[in-house]
């Protein structure tokens, strides 16, 4: 857990940049102690570098960040999501599909060596 102060230390951005981050990106929600104090976990560091990169280093606008960070997500949430039902029938109906088309190749492929 780290303070505003260490993080803006640590990024070379201003604590006040860091709290209207906060205000522009509803994912990043440090632990606030008493009296407001912030304390940044180890996602929000991470979250606080990828914003960052995308606003400072590839000049990505705050609403652009936010719209890759969400679609990044999204995209990670269904790669980690299993397919099932009639999608994970058509997905392995697919594949059977394909190793037949590739074996029905080989065998072409085969008989043009030969002669």
């Amino acid at each position: 857990m780290r303070t505003i102060g260490e993080v803006s230390a640590a990024f070379g951005i201003k604590p006040h940049v860091l709290r209207y981050w906060e205000q522009q990106f509803p994912m990043l929600r440090p632990l606030k102690r008493g009296g407001g104090r912030r304390l940044y976990r180890a996602e929000d560091l991470a979250l606080v570098a990828q914003i960052d990169r995308l606003v400072n280093r590839e000049g990505y606008t705050l609403k652009g960040a936010l719209q890759a960070i969400r679609g990044s997500k999204a995209v990670a949430a269904r790669a980690e999501a299993p397919v099932t039902g009639p999608a994970a029938a058509k997905a392995s109906g697919d594949v059977a599909g394909v190793v037949g088309r590739l074996r029905e190749i080989r065998e072409r492929l085969a008989q043009v060596v030969d002669s």
